[in-house]
Order: structure tokens, then sequence, then C-alpha cells
């Protein structure tokens, strides 16, 4: 059974709690703790190979992590197995980089696939809330095309429709904008936040994209390779222009930085 511990509606929908990441004994990180509010816009960030799709992948319970925890509203979701793992799972969604459309489905079949895996809805409910879906993100015009007939940005769009099939409480996004035209993922941005203020929607997602960090971002969690763990926490702005660590100051800022440093201090979160 897993860890299962009374929520209210004030406390953290995710909590990481001295998570530790490692693959054939070498470390990917350690000592990383955060939380995330119910319906704020979290963003993983950091250099290449910082470990973001890493902490993605074992937050929904791709990957058992090498110590610590990870809290889904309550729920410890690496030590769940089986009906109990898959009820945690109703509690999220998920699109990842390359959209994850199946190529021999319509977009209308992409997004009723989890409604066929974990409800009893008839054929006729799941089209009548997979249109639903696709209105949101303004692709009911499209439900009978496969994904190669639409744009990149619009399979973003139906991989973002796809992981509120279910209504989730959490949305995990990698790397959403990436490989979109600077137009292309400022909408796709502007949808997220649309999207997580009508549907009360937390959202957690990964990114390098500073555009995007500062424009949908409540809070980001740095990440460094170099020391393996976070080295801030904070809104965006602020670590760009008065975080104590001249590496985090030059990642938000675009600049050649010097040798990292690991952070004692961190933003205080809001």
């Amino acid at each position: 059974m897993t860890e299962t511990i009374t929520q209210t509606e004030s406390e953290p929908i995710i909590r990481v709690k001295d998570f530790k990441a490692a693959y054939g004994g070498r470390t990917v990180l350690h000592d990383v703790s955060f939380d995330v509010q119910r319906g704020e816009i979290l963003i993983i960030a950091g250099g290449s190979g910082c470990g973001k799709s890493t902490m993605l992948f074992h937050m929904i319970g791709l990957y058992r992590p090498a110590g610590g925890h990870i809290l889904i509203d309550g729920d410890d979701i690496n030590a769940a197995q089986g009906s109990e793992l898959n009820r945690i799972r109703r509690k999220f969604g998920v699109a990842y980089q390359s959209g994850a459309l199946f190529g021999s489905l319509t977009v209308l079949e992409n997004i009723r696939l989890p409604m066929a895996e974990f409800t009893d809805l008839t054929d006729e409910q799941m089209d009548m809330i997979a249109l639903a879906k696709l209105k949101l993100v303004d692709l009911e015009g499209s439900a009978q095309k496969l994904p190669s007939e639409l744009s990149g940005g619009m399979q973003k769009r139906a991989a973002l429709a796809r992981s509120i099939a279910l209504d989730p409480q959490i949305v995990f996004l990698d790397e959403p904008s990436a490989g979109l035209d600077p137009i292309t993922s400022a909408g796709l941005d502007q949808l997220i936040i649309d999207l997580s203020r009508m549907l009360k929607t937390t959202f957690v997602i990964v990114t390098h994209e500073l555009p995007s960090i500062f424009a949908i971002a409540d809070r980001v969690v740095v990440l460094d390779a170099a020391v393996k763990t976070i080295v801030a926490i904070g809104d965006p702005a602020d670590l760009r222009d008065t975080s104590p660590n001249p590496w985090v100051r030059a990642f938000f800022n675009r600049e050649a930085p010097g040798a990292p440093q690991k952070a004692t201090e961190r933003s205080q979160e809001r």
C-alpha cells in the first residue's frame, strides 16, 4: 500500500522530499526537495543534462527514485503498484515533448484514449468530451484529421487536449514549446495560462525556453548538472536580477557563466 496523507486545500498538491535519482550507480540528482502549490504553474529548468526530464519522469511514476519520496496529493507514487498506481495517475495528465500522438488514429481518437483506458464511458460520451477538450485548445475543426495533417503547433495543442481529457488536477508538460517558432510558442504559452486559470489546474513544466519561463511561471526550480541538485527556487525575474548565485543570474540573463556555485541560500517560496 502507498503512503497516503490527508490533504487540505491549503497544502501543496505535490511534495518532493529528499529525492535522489541514480542510474547504474551514477547519481543524477540528490537532496532535491520542493513543493508545488495547488493551481500554480511551476517550471523545472536548468542547463542541458541537469536532470530536468529525469525529475519529471520520476514525478509521473515511470522510474523509482534511489532515495526520498514524491507525494502526489498525499500519495507516494513511487511506492504504488497496480490498481493503486492507476488511481494516482488519474490525478494527472502528461504531454511529452514529441506529442506522442498515435499516427494511425484521428485526433479525436487520440483524445479518447485516456477515457477508454480509465473510464466506462460510452463511445458517444467519449466523443462529446473529446470534442469539448479540442474546443478548449481551438482544434475542434481538426477532430477527424490524422496527426500527420497537423502543424507542429497543432500537434502540441492536441497533445495538451489529451492531457486534460480526464479533468486532472495536475498536468505535466515536457518541453511543450520545443521546435516551435516564437509566435506559435507564445500562443501555446497563453493557452497554458488560460487553461490554468479556467480549469484551476496545476501545471508542472520542464523547459529551457527563457521566453516561456518568464511568460508563464509562477515559480521556477533551477537544477544544475555540476552539483546535481537545486541551486535556486523562486520567481524567475527575481532570480534573474537578485539571485546570490552568479550562475543562476547568468542562466536567466543568457550570459556565459563562470564556474557554477552551489547556492545554499534559495529564494523564499511564495
